[in-house]
């Protein structure tokens, strides 16, 4: 069931940073945010809440936790929708992808977490493949491409906690507060930027977070909807997928947003990533599934374990 909801999860955000990047070009950023987080609320009230009983469940005696939580996904996002705007999507999906490996290595700083030497040669293997993706050093390199790391650090950050907290906190109160958070931070946005001043056309990052608020279009309605609805779902299945296992473990299946990011990108945008992208994409996917191999060794494993102790041979 874990694998299950981490694999929807990711789906879900897969069309949320496809449909975010077709917006970009004619709304802000904290705009789009803003709307987006409306519905995701709207879908946890309406559906969510009534399956969950009343809404009791939105009680917390952790709000200080929710709050730094929400900051932490708050501060992915931006990083990493800035950066989408100069980079392609399947790229800058592919550098994003330091997070499940950065996961790992939190897990056993923050959650003492065992993880073994396959899993360790894995995260290196895997870091390999983001330095490819990179280029540094070389012309192809951009700086906007540092900005998806810069996200991954926040969406590490996000999932710690969210490990953290699983224990107490249920998946649906964790969504409800992160999206109230982002309204609440986008409505800042609003108040001191709204009107464009800081904006820079020069720099489309730059542009795409600072721009105006103008008026949303009827043609993109179907458009915000699907975000909202999107980042509601995944926001909920990923959060229950961290609570339930292991987050090194749940990491692992986030890379299939890899494939998913090169299909929207030459569906949506026509955009396909190069040779050496491909190569660096590989790597990384390969790691993660290697992960996953590993992880299935080790649960038979443990069903065996019992079974073999002396004590349950007499």
């Amino acid at each position: 069931m874990t694998a299950l909801c981490a694999m929807l999860a990711v789906f879900f955000f897969s069309l949320n940073d496809a449909f975010m990047k077709f917006l970009s070009s004619g709304y802000a950023l904290h705009q789009i945010v803003l709307v987006r987080s409306g519905i995701g609320l709207l879908v946890l009230l309406v559906i969510f809440i009534p399956l969950h009983g009343t809404f009791s469940v939105l009680k917390t005696r952790r709000l200080g936790m929710h709050l730094l939580r929400g900051l932490a996904v708050v501060f992915a996002n931006l990083t990493f929708f800035i950066g989408l705007v100069e980079l392609p999507l399947a790229e800058a999906t592919a550098i994003f992808f330091v997070s499940p490996l950065l996961i790992t290595v939190f897990s056993i700083i923050f959650l003492k977490e065992q993880v073994g030497i396959h899993r360790w040669a894995s995260v290196f293997f895997g870091m390999l493949g983001v330095l490819v993706i990179l280029r540094p050093g070389t012309d192809a390199f951009k700086l906007a491409s540092l900005l998806p790391i810069a996200a991954a650090l926040g969406y590490a950050t996000l999932h710690m906690l969210t490990r953290k907290m699983g224990k107490t906190e249920s998946a649906l109160t964790m969504s409800f507060y992160i999206q109230v958070t982002f309204i609440f931070i986008s409505c800042l946005f609003w108040l001191f930027v709204g009107d464009g001043r800081f904006s820079n056309a020069d720099s489309p990052a730059l542009h795409f977070l600072l721009r105006e608020w103008g008026a949303l279009s009827k043609d993109d309605w179907q458009v915000f909807a699907l975000v909202g609805t999107s980042s509601a779902l995944g926001g909920f299945l990923i959060s229950q997928a961290y609570r339930k296992s292991e987050a090194a473990f749940v990491a692992s299946f986030e890379y299939i947003a890899m494939p998913l990011s090169i299909f929207w990108g030459i569906l949506i945008f026509n955009n396909l990533p190069d040779t050496q992208s491909f190569f660096g994409m590989a790597m990384i996917v390969g790691s993660g599934l290697y992960i996953i191999w590993r992880e299935a060794i080790r649960g038979k494993e443990k069903l065996k374990q019992p079974l073999e102790s002396p004590r349950f041979r007499r």
